[in-house]
C-alpha cells in the first residue's frame, strides 16, 4: 500500500512534525484543523464561523487527493465550551447535510491557542487504487 502525505502552510505542521492529510489505501485522514488562514484566526469568539472556517481548511486538505465534501465519511469536532454545540452543529449541517458523515462532537479543556473555540478532523473515502 502506498501512503501519500499533503502539507499546508500551517506552522504547527513543522513545529509538531505532522502532515495535514495522509492517504493510505482508500482512506484519507485530515489532522486536527483550526480556523486559521495565513496565520490569522478567523471568527474570534464566534463558534459558528470558526467551525465553518476550520472545516473549509480541512476540505482544502483533501484537494491534493482529488476529493471534496462528498467523499467525507467521518467528522470530529472538538469544542472548548458546551454552550457552543448548537452553533458548531449548525455549521456542520450546512456543510455536510447532504453527505451525512458519521460525526463526533466532544468538549475539551482547550487548545494551544486560547482564542480557538473549535478544532475539527475529517476522514474521507476514495476509490482504492492499484499499487
Amino acid at each position: 500500500m502506498t501512503i501519500e502525505r499533503a502539507q499546508t502552510d500551517s506552522p504547527w505542521e513543522e513545529i509538531i512534525g505532522f502532515a495535514r492529510a495522509v492517504a493510505a489505501g482508500d482512506r484519507v485522514l485530515v489532522a486536527g484543523t483550526m480556523p486559521l488562514v495565513d496565520g490569522v484566526l478567523y471568527g474570534e469568539g464566534d463558534p459558528y464561523e470558526q467551525t465553518k472556517v476550520a472545516f473549509s481548511n480541512a476540505l482544502v486538505a483533501l484537494e491534493p487527493f482529488g476529493l471534496g465534501a462528498g467523499s467525507v465519511i467521518r467528522t470530529r469536532m472538538y469544542l472548548t465550551h458546551a454552550r457552543d454545540v448548537d452553533e458548531a452543529a449548525r455549521a456542520h449541517k450546512e456543510l455536510f447535510d447532504a453527505v451525512r458523515p458519521a460525526a463526533t462532537l466532544v468538549v475539551v479543556s482547550g487548545f494551544a491557542d486560547s482564542r480557538v473555540l473549535v478544532e475539527v478532523e475529517l476522514e474521507a473515502f476514495r476509490e482504492a487504487t492499484s499499487t
